[in-house]
């Protein structure tokens, strides 16, 4: 009996803990600010899949002339991705399709992008879209920008 309540109150430390991690994860990233929340979708098929497969809940950051893209479920200190603002060719915008509705956040705009020859998707708000499309387009001199 007293194995078993040792035991249980282990795992709930541990789960307690973890959690703690998680949100000064979380607290860390947004720290510096120029943080908003974006959904990620990696090298999309060229037609395109409205079937809401392989999109990535995150929180993406501004930093410099970069954007680092953190999931929101992950314990990892480092970005999943670091998108380059020179690199990054917008394609078009779109409204979710489908099943898309359901693994995306309600307000979510789709924006298709080109990044270093890979396809890639963010779905984010319309105040983050107006936020990502001014960054891009306030490059410094001689830098190539294309925004749709």
């Amino acid at each position: 009996m007293v194995l078993a309540l040792t035991v249980c109150g282990l795992v709930v430390a541990l789960v307690v803990v973890g959690l703690f991690v998680f949100g000064l994860r979380r607290r860390l990233i947004q720290r510096s600010g120029g943080t908003f929340d974006c959904s990620l979708r990696w090298d999309v098929p060229e037609d395109g899949d409205p079937s809401g497969k392989g999109w990535s809940y995150g929180v993406a950051r501004y930093n410099g002339d970069r954007i680092e893209w953190y999931r929101v479920f992950s314990y990892a200190p480092r970005p999943r991705r670091v998108l380059e603002r020179s690199a990054i060719e917008v394609a078009g915008r779109r409204a979710p399709e489908g099943e898309e509705e359901l693994a995306l956040l309600s307000d979510a705009i789709i924006l298709a992008c080109l990044h270093r020859g890979t396809r890639l998707e963010l779905a984010m708000s319309e105040d983050a879209l107006t936020g990502f499309l001014a960054w891009l387009e306030a490059a410094p001199p001689g830098q190539r920008v294309n925004v749709a």
